[in-house]
Formats: C-alpha cells, structure tokens, sequence
C-alpha cells in the first residue's frame, strides 16, 4: 500500500497508530467496504475512527463491528454512525481469517481506512496476536533507543 506521489485520489481518512502498539501484527490485507452515500461523502471530509473497532467472521462474512463515520449534515437520507458494515474479501482470504481466529487465537484488527487510487474506500486489515504488558514495554524501550542512536550518530557525525 505504497502511496502514489502524483495520484490525487490517494487519501488517509484513518489511521489506528494504536493498534501496532497494541497488537504484533503477523500479516495484513486489503479490504473494500460497503457505504452508504452518505458515509462516502462524510469519508471525503475525513471524518472518521477506527481505534476502538475490530473486524470478525459472522456466518460466512467478515464484519466491521463498532467503526465511527460522522453524520453528513446534507444528507438526505442519513446513517447509523456506529452501524456493522461490511467488510469485502475474497472466499479464500476468508476462510484464512476465520481459520487464524478460531484456532490461532488471533484477532483482525483495522489498521488504515483510505480512499485508494481509483477513488475507492478500502481498509487495510491485521492479523495481530495481542501483546501483554511486558511485549509493550520492550517494544518502548526498542523505539526509545533507535531515536536515541540516531541522534548519536547525527552528533558524531
């Protein structure tokens, strides 16, 4: 998910930067979604959270559970704000998901909602394993001595 330099249509709507702290992400996907109107024309405005939702297989369907997209005020026929929408994949990268989270324990976890090159919202998706509270503190402590070599070797040299 490289972001084109000259493609206009390329755009960040939301970013869940807690989620690599939360989770060890093992593998990820890409997703398209299904919207409503209003939904895309609220997305246009970046207006939009992915911090405390989660995708699940349901029935033979993948679902985003509990994502905020903002009311568009101009609409005329509005939406649910925190409704299940849901998540388009192919058939075999779902039965993947669903055999990673029943056997595996792991969980799928959204990482970026963004419009791609054509203008389409998709979302990239994680495979992630949680980590616990000492996982987190190592991964601190990794990210605190890279910044703190860097600026050594930006003194020195």
């Amino acid at each position: 998910m490289a972001k084109p330099k000259d493609n206009p249509n390329y755009k960040v709507i939301a970013d869940n930067r807690r989620a690599r702290f939360d989770y060890a992400i093992e593998d990820d996907l890409e997703a398209g979604i299904v919207l409503q109107g209003s939904e895309v024309k609220s997305l246009r405005e970046n207006s939009a959270n992915i911090t405390e939702c989660y995708a699940a297989v349901e029935e033979g369907e993948l679902w985003l559970v509990n994502s905020y997209i903002a009311p568009y005020n101009r609409a005329m026929f509005p939406h649910e704000e925190r409704r299940r929408r849901k998540l388009l994949v192919s058939r075999k990268e779902l039965s993947r998901l669903w055999n990673e989270t029943q056997r595996k324990g792991m969980t799928i976890v959204p990482l970026v909602l963004y419009f791609n090159d054509k203008g389409k919202v998709k979302m990239k998706l994680g495979i992630a394993k949680g980590k616990k509270n000492h996982d987190k503190r190592e991964t601190e402590a990794k990210r605190d001595w890279s910044r703190q070599k860097q600026r050594l070797l930006k003194t020195a040299g």
